[in-house]
């Protein structure tokens, strides 16, 4: 099996919980090989966010359009986009790569920073066209318009639950036919949950690029997730990092994940 390729088109935490660098690191813990566009800059931590800098879209561009052209692409996450200019760039774009995009529409990060606005929002409608799933939290799902509206539209949906109240938490995969599957566990109770989007977003298209189905990505990504909250380092004051590499400690390989 060759290294599956992975191109993430997101922004950078400083803070190295989530964005960029979470996408990295789970790519590479999972197998795969990780490519980036780097869409903004942010100075953050696991307290908020201290500023954000967007990359200018032709630079966002430009880093697409050298990795496609040399390495290629077998998947992509977006995350972070930084700006509407940069979204509908990047939509117009992915009509040439032709591989899976798993999309997690960043727009709030853990501690409460927002990291798009009112244009960018909007603008994400475009790059969802273009998405073979869509992973919003539930306030996303509002943001976006909510899931009527979207299924109507012919979007595939992962749509998570865990900010809805209670001990379980239940992710569903919806799209214009109803839904697909349906995942519960029971909630990990921890402050250190920052990047778990990222991660899980990350860890699906790690799947895709391996030529897994959809619902089976999501099930071993959900899993992955899991664990690295399990092993979360504890850094911060605030919001901590999910897990790092001692998540190895827990894995089986890839194609064969014991249950947590």
């Amino acid at each position: 099996m060759t290294t599956p390729r992975i191109l993430i088109i997101a922004g950078s935490d400083s803070g190295g919980g989530a964005g960029i660098q979470a996408d990295i690191k789970t790519v590479t813990m999972l197998g795969g090989h990780a490519m980036t566009a780097i869409t903004a800059i942010t100075a953050q931590n696991t307290l908020g966010v201290q500023g954000v800098h967007p990359v200018p879209t032709d630079m966002v561009l430009a880093q697409i359009d050298s990795v496609v052209s040399d390495i290629g692409v077998d998947a992509i996450k977006i995350g972070m986009i930084g700006s509407a200019e940069t979204s509908l760039a990047v939509a117009e774009r992915l009509e040439s790569i032709g591989a899976p995009v798993v999309l997690d529409p960043v727009m709030i990060a853990s501690s409460g920073g927002v990291l798009a606005d009112a244009a960018t929002i909007e603008s994400l409608h475009e790059l969802m066209g273009w998405a073979f799933v869509t992973t919003p939290n539930l306030p996303e799902l509002e943001a976006l318009g909510g899931e009527a509206a979207l299924t109507a539209q012919g979007e595939m949906l992962l749509i998570k639950g865990g900010h809805a109240p209670g001990a379980t938490i239940v992710d569903r995969l919806v799209g214009p036919e109803g839904e697909v599957a349906r995942w519960e566990a029971s909630r990990i109770e921890t402050h250190d949950h920052h990047g778990t989007g990222c991660t899980l977003a990350s860890a699906i298209a790690l799947g895709l690029g391996l030529g897994l189905d959809l619902p089976e990505a999501i099930a071993r990504a959900r899993l992955f997730v899991r664990l690295a909250l399990k092993n979360a380092p504890g850094l911060g004051g605030g919001h901590g990092p999910v897990g790092d590499d001692r998540v190895r400690l827990d894995l089986a390989p890839w194609m064969g994940f014991k249950q947590a």
